[in-house]
């Protein structure tokens, strides 16, 4: 999740399921490159701020500018967590999982406990929420475990003093570039990452990482990261990469550049923004919003803040067709609408159709004109690729499935 501001999106999706992670092995030093998976469990939250359009636009407010702003879990509806062992013996901490922010930091609910591999740096750091809140602490460095075949040394971690709005959440385990880590730590230019101390600590051999996401509405909801490449039973076609988008501030985050159509009516043109997994929604800029409002006929539900359609409407929905780096990947008529099972989770009513496509409240333009977010991803495998500076997409099982 970039480390962004209002926290008022993540949670929404935070209540329903919870499968914990299990990691628990000692740490160990490692010689040999690997790759390691890692799973992760699924929450829905059915409390919090119920407009997830607009948590979301507050995130994506705080990375237009540049900033780094950690998810808000208590105002987000899909979370997924990991359960993340920090020191020897570790101490696991329920952490959620973000793309969009680079820091890993706990504290929020469980208190750190010291052991022989902490070190406290004596550095204080500070991460912005969008909503003008913050998570503040002292860093200290200790081994963190992911999983027996994952285990970082001396990684920085911040330990809050002081954190709002994260819900049962321990804390995050931050997963995007290296640059977002700039300014947070006093007396540090950047910090190390999780995935760069992997790499550098020759755990896995590649600074990779594969993402899959299930609908939360499918029958395994479940999700799974894989450090040091992907994993190939995920996907049903061949993993196709982009460059990371070379216009600002998209450039900072996980950033491509994409073009969007509406069945056959151009939407966006070709144009820089991110994928991210602290956003819930799929972000377009408004005047591509209000094109795909026109098209589907939706009208505007000031409950959710999403778009709502007819079941007419709905069997008359096109496919939404994204096309990067020259591979068009189709969001089919069931993948752009809310799961209707979850539709208590963001106030809306049981029997409705809302979409999955919200504005991001500003003109494109800007930089940053979309952000493809949890809705996106559950449809289509991502990998995020450090060492060749790419993004790759792969259809799954789930991309044509009709599970909402």
């Amino acid at each position: 999740m970039v480390s962004s501001g209002s926290l008022s999106s993540l949670l929404a999706l935070l209540a329903l399921a919870f499968l914990s992670l299990s990691a628990s092995a000692l740490p160990r030093p490692r010689t040999v490159s690997t790759t390691a998976a890692l799973k992760l469990a699924v929450r829905i939250n059915s409390y919090g701020i119920k407009n997830i359009a607009a948590a979301d636009r507050a995130r994506l407010k705080v990375l237009q500018a540049g900033g780094s702003s950690s998810v808000n879990a208590t105002n987000t509806v899909t979370t997924y967590t990991a359960d993340v062992g920090v020191g020897s013996p570790a101490t696991y901490y329920t952490l959620l999982v973000d793309t969009g922010s680079s820091n890993t930091w706990i504290g929020s609910n469980k208190p750190y406990k010291q052991t022989a591999t902490s070190r406290d740096t004596l550095h204080k750091f500070k991460i912005p929420y969008a909503d003008g809140s913050s998570v503040s602490g002292e860093e200290y460095t200790d081994t963190v475990t992911l999983s027996s075949d994952l285990v970082v040394n001396s990684q920085s971690v911040g330990v809050a003093s002081e954190a709002s709005q994260m819900g049962s959440l321990d804390g995050i385990l931050g997963l995007g570039p290296v640059d977002l880590t700039q300014g947070l730590v006093d007396d540090t230019s950047e910090v190390a990452t999780v995935m760069d101390n992997l790499y550098a600590q020759k755990t896995i051999s590649s600074e990779v990482l594969g993402v899959f996401f299930a609908p939360a509405s499918s029958s395994d909801s479940s999700g799974e990261l894989t450090f040091g490449s992907y994993d190939a039973a995920k996907i049903t076609g061949r993993i196709n990469y982009v460059p990371v988008t070379s216009v600002f501030p998209a450039s900072t985050y996980w950033g491509i550049d994409q073009s969007i159509m509406y069945g056959s009516t151009p939407i966006l043109d070709q144009t820089a923004g991110i994928v991210d997994t602290g956003t819930t929604l799929i972000l377009i800029a408004s005047d591509a919003f209000n094109i795909y409002q026109t098209a589907t006929g939706a009208t505007l539900d000031k409950t959710t803040g999403l778009l709502q359609i007819s079941s007419d409407q709905y069997e008359q929905l096109s496919s939404l067709y994204f096309t990067i780096g020259g591979i068009t990947y189709e969001l089919t008529p069931n993948g752009q609408i809310w799961p209707r099972s979850l539709n208590s989770a963001i106030g809306g009513s049981t029997n409705n159709i809302y979409l999955v496509v919200s504005d991001s409240g500003d003109s494109s333009g800007s930089g940053l004109d979309f952000t493809n977010g949890y809705c996106f991803l559950e449809r289509f495998y991502s990998v995020y690729d450090t060492t060749n500076s790419q993004v790759g997409f792969a259809t799954t099982e789930y991309t044509y499935a009709t599970t909402n």
